[in-house]
């Protein structure tokens, strides 16, 4: 290797998943996967595809310790990207429910595959951090 390679050079190596016209492009991917990457997105998503929830539901269903103000905001962006519907009766108190749109919905496979993923894997990512937690004092 010459003294000035910096490239990483791998053996086999596939085909990026994703490929954009330039770096400045991204696809707009970046925007999506930070929305759905935010600590409680996919939380929410995920409750939301047993069906419409009033926010106390969807707050005490959500494993974690979610405020209320967190909680309002998640619901808010999700319903500004056209995720999640968010409906007020005229009710006293006013009732609000949360359910998620078609869009949404079309990513219920795909949040599905992402906890079966997580399931299936957890002992190994436990056994990989405590190994490493051991060699790295």
């Amino acid at each position: 290797m010459s003294p000035g390679h910096t490239g990483v050079t791998t053996s086999g190596a596939q085909d990026p998943v994703i490929v954009c016209e330039t770096p400045q492009d991204e696809c707009g991917v970046r925007d999506v996967l930070d929305r759905l990457g935010d600590k409680w997105s996919m939380y929410v998503m995920v409750e939301l595809t047993a069906g419409t929830l009033r926010f106390k539901e969807l707050q005490r269903r959500i494993h974690g310790d979610v405020s209320q103000r967190m909680l309002t905001l998640t619901l808010r962006r999700l319903e500004r990207d056209g995720l999640v519907t968010r409906t007020v009766y005229a009710t006293v108190p006013p009732q609000v429910e949360y359910a998620l749109t078609d869009m949404g919905r079309s990513m219920s496979h795909l949040l599905k595959s992402l906890a079966d993923w997580s399931i299936a894997h957890r002992p190994a990512i436990a056994e990989a951090r405590g190994a490493y937690d051991e060699s790295h004092p």
